[in-house]
């Protein structure tokens, strides 16, 4: 610790004493607030830096560069680790069973993706001896909950720090610190226009114009899925096969989970599905403007919630969308370990076991429209959906003794509020 580190005076239990802090594993991007991360917590707690970078699908990074730069930068371990497979099985497959989003447009990429990487945070930090995780999350946002919430669940022991949002360094500073300290700067000196996160399931953008709720959105924001008057002219039919609640094949070609979520993407970014510009409200408090870029998730999501209907009874279908809602709060609120949303795992996965077939999508300039249903577990006859007075299930001469026992009750409050009102 340094000469002039200021008395510590922590506001939770897992907050690291500057003084106990010695080896240090920062979850590490490459980017300018995690470069400039590594140089300052070893100079300014005197610790040795172990670096964790995790790869969840993050389109066009490249790991060897990241790798040789934490290590210029000082660090006396860096792991790369490749999640994309446990990501796909253990995260996003249960939030397509939940039918998750949050919001009623944001299908939780990113909240599904930090307790994973704060997981293998106290994985990599038991296995390299630290006794500290920091992370570059500021005092503003959702993740500094998902990432500390799972630390101090699965790792009591383990303390946090987070240099964001305590150096008080706006962008320009952190701009400054890395050239006074020969930290590379992506751009060199130009500040990036947005804050970008993403990962396999979907992208997000804030900052600059996106924050102002008048501004309506630019086209440089859209890095990712085709402006929708870009698309192509003509329309474009995707068949989605589910077992048991999970996407396994793309147009009748079996594929694992991670392939078939790429390729649901670059055909929705083809055709500028998945857009969503969104008004979310954070759990600290905050009322936020997010654009969103969620094509994989605008395909499988629409596929799954369809085929799902088609198999359930009105009962189950009333009911599952207050539980789906309920799950996919506690994980945007940072309760991945939350026993209730184990619980809600275990009917999701129970209605799932019926959940197989195959739904087809018609994709055309931004839009999303089930098209074709096909499923052998659809609580479905032809004959009673048609108006054919013969076949079905029971004899259409019995209605109307059932449609009076089912009116009884609302036909005879009905008298009795007309006899008040007279």
């Amino acid at each position: 610790m340094s000469a002039d580190q200021p008395h510590f005076q922590p506001t939770a239990t897992y907050e690291a004493d500057p003084a106990s802090v010695d080896r240090v594993l920062l979850l590490y991007s490459g980017g300018l607030d995690t470069s400039v991360m590594l140089k300052w917590i070893q100079d300014h707690y005197e610790a040795e830096v172990v670096c964790l970078t995790v790869n969840l699908g993050q389109p066009g990074e490249d790991y060897g560069v990241i790798e040789a730069k934490a290590k210029q930068l000082g660090a006396v371990e860096c792991h790369v680790v490749d999640a994309r497979e446990r990501f796909a099985a253990e995260f996003v497959a249960p939030a397509i069973k939940a039918n998750a989003v949050y919001g009623n447009g944001y299908p939780l990429f990113t909240a599904l993706g930090r307790p994973l990487i704060a997981q293998l945070a106290v994985e990599y930090a038991r296995r390299s001896d630290c006794d500290t995780i920091a992370h570059g999350c500021t005092g503003k946002g959702n993740d500094q909950v998902r990432i500390e919430a799972t630390v101090a669940t699965l790792a009591p022991e383990l303390k946090t720090i987070a240099p964001v949002r305590s150096w008080e360094m706006g962008r320009e500073e952190e701009i400054a610190y890395a050239r006074e300290n020969g930290i590379p700067v992506k751009g060199g000196t130009e500040v990036a226009p947005y804050s970008i996160d993403d990962n396999l399931w979907g992208r997000s953008s804030e900052g600059r114009w996106i924050e102002d709720l008048d501004h309506a959105p630019e086209d440089d924001v859209f890095q990712l899925v085709t402006r929708p008057e870009e698309a192509p002219d003509e329309a474009e039919t995707v068949t989605v096969g589910f077992e048991a609640g999970v996407p396994v094949s793309l147009n009748g070609e079996r594929l694992g989970l991670v392939e078939l979520l790429e390729r649901a993407a670059e055909i929705g970014c083809r055709h500028g599905v998945g857009i969503v510009d969104h008004i979310e409200d954070r759990i600290v408090g905050l009322k936020v403007r997010d654009i969103y870029e969620v094509p994989a998730a605008a395909i499988v999501l629409t596929a799954h919630e369809e085929l799902e209907r088609l198999v359930g009874t009105i009962h189950q279908n009333q009911f599952k969308p207050a539980l789906d809602q309920k799950w996919g709060y506690l994980v945007y609120a940072g309760l991945w370990w939350e026993p209730l949303r184990s619980d809600l795992d275990a009917y999701m996965n129970a209605v799932s076991a019926q959940v197989s077939g195959e739904i087809g999508l018609r994709l055309f300039k931004g839009s999303v429209r089930v098209v074709t249903r096909s499923s052998a577990n659809a609580v479905y006859d032809a004959e009673l959906a048609t108006f054919s007075e013969s076949g079905g299930l029971f004899d259409q001469n019995a209605s109307p003794g059932f449609i009076e026992i089912w009116s009884l009750q609302s036909r005879m409050a009905h008298r009795l509020r007309q006899r008040g009102e007279s």
